[in-house]
């Protein structure tokens, strides 16, 4: 075989490589009207915005999904899936929408395009509820943490990073899981000294376990949580938008907010920020 059937053959299989890993693009509005259905992706352990209770799934993510399910003039589809393929199926096309509460994030915005934000994200700290050692944002340096593998909480590690550096502190281990049950299993175990979420979530959790936990102070930078679709794919978003600014100025997400939140976020932002 001479030389440049050698390069012939190894241009064709890089090229192959290169096409084979090229994401699928999800479909567009106009694709998603022809063909009748769009399918969306929301997770299965994430209270209070989704979750499943006695085989029936809940939260507001479930309650917005009902109200754009009866708007829309074509089907909505869903698929309950684990956290860890939701953000990755939309990006490889598999899914049109991540009908989640994702927190906005630096690095997301890089392959997601998000909607206006559904609620506030802010990262706070949550530790059991007879810890003496810790009561503010300084008494964690050096102390094991309990993130989300890939999730905000680990996000959030930079800017803890800092502030922990400005009282001459410094990041502990850190613990990632795939789930926060799990990670609140092991803080109720005393195998973690805190963990990071956001402060919905921390909220939900420490009005429904008072006696096991309690949370603590922020520990990033305000944040926000939305929708996200493909990037580029700017009808589909469009569309979402204008389903959420409807579901704003109606009362509608407010009212579900308190319902499923316990407090309702009028002062969001109307564009999806980092900031």
């Amino acid at each position: 075989m001479t030389q440049s059937m050698l390069k012939s053959i190894r241009f064709i299989l890089v090229t192959a490589t290169i096409c084979g890993a090229t994401s699928a693009f999800a479909a567009n509005l106009d694709e998603i009207k022809s063909k009748g259905s769009m399918t969306v992706a929301t997770e299965d352990n994430y209270k209070p915005f989704e979750f499943i209770e006695d085989g029936t799934p809940k939260g507001l993510d479930h309650a917005l999904l009902a109200l754009l399910k009866q708007q829309s003039s074509f089907t909505v589809e869903q698929q309950i899936i684990p956290w860890t393929g939701l953000l990755p199926g939309v990006t490889s096309g598999k899914y049109d929408v991540a009908l989640t509460a994702a927190v906005i994030t630096p690095e997301r915005v890089k392959s997601l395009d998000f909607t206006m934000p559904i609620a506030e994200a802010t990262q706070y700290y949550v530790v059991r509820q007879d810890e003496a050692g810790i009561k503010s944002v300084a008494d964690l340096s050096g102390k094991t943490v309990g993130v989300q593998s890939g999730g905000a909480s680990y996000a959030a590690l930079s800017d803890l990073k800092e502030m922990l550096a400005k009282t001459g502190g410094q990041l502990g281990t850190v613990q990632q899981y795939t789930s926060f049950p799990e990670a609140y299993q092991d803080l109720a175990n005393g195998r973690l000294d805190y963990v990071i979420n956001g402060v919905v979530n921390l909220t939900s959790l420490t009005k429904e376990q008072p006696g096991m936990f309690k949370m603590g102070q922020a520990v990033a930078r305000p944040a926000y949580a939305a929708w996200a679709v493909q990037k580029g794919n700017a009808d589909l978003l469009a569309y979402l938008d204008d389903f959420l600014l409807k579901a704003r100025k109606s009362g509608d997400l407010y009212q579900l907010q308190q319902e499923w939140l316990g407090t309702t976020f009028k002062d969001m932002p109307e564009t999806p920020t980092t900031k």
